[in-house]
C-alpha cells in the first residue's frame, strides 16, 4: 500500500510503502520440536528429488509457491511437519512421478522393494483412473 505523508516538523511530503507480512506457520516436528519454516530447506529437498529430471526451475518455484500458499491458507500458527511433507509429495507427483517416488522413499522410509512396488502400483492405478 502506498501512502503520501507529511512531516510535522518541516512540512515536507513523502511517500511510504507498506505491505502485509504474511507469516508461515511454525513446524512441529515428530519429536515435538518447533522450528521456523525454511523455504531453502524445502527447495533443497525438492531439488534433490528432482535431480536429473526434466523439470524447469519455473515449475519448481511455482510448486514451492503453491505449498507456501497452502500452509498460509490453514490459518494456523503451528502445523505438523508431516503436512508439509504431504504437500511436497502432492506437488512432486504432479511434476514428475520419478521424483515423487524418490522423495517418498526417503520421506516414508521405504525399507524394501515391496514398499517401492506398492507405491508404484498406487501411481499406476491413479493414472488409469484419472
Amino acid at each position: 500500500m502506498r501512502r503520501r505523508r507529511g512531516c510535522l516538523t518541516c512540512n515536507e511530503r513523502f511517500t511510504t510503502y507498506e505491505s502485509a507480512e504474511l507469516l508461515l506457520p511454525r513446524l512441529v516436528k515428530q519429536d515435538d520440536r518447533r522450528e521456523t519454516f525454511g523455504e531453502e530447506k524445502l527447495r533443497a529437498g525438492m531439488i534433490r528429488a528432482l535431480e536429473k529430471r526434466p523439470v524447469s526451475v519455473e515449475q519448481l518455484e511455482d510448486a514451492i509457491h503453491r505449498i507456501k500458499l497452502q500452509l498460509r491458507a490453514t490459518g494456523e500458527r503451528e502445523i505438523a511437519s508431516r503436512i508439509v511433507g504431504e504437500e511436497v509429495m502432492a506437488e512432486l507427483k504432479q511434476l514428475d512421478e520419478i521424483a515423487y517416488i524418490h522423495f517418498a522413499s526417503v520421506y516414508r522410509h521405504f525399507k524394501d522393494l515391496n514398499e517401492f512396488q506398492e507405491e508404484i502400483e498406487k501411481l499406476e492405478t491413479e493414472d488409469r483412473q484419472g
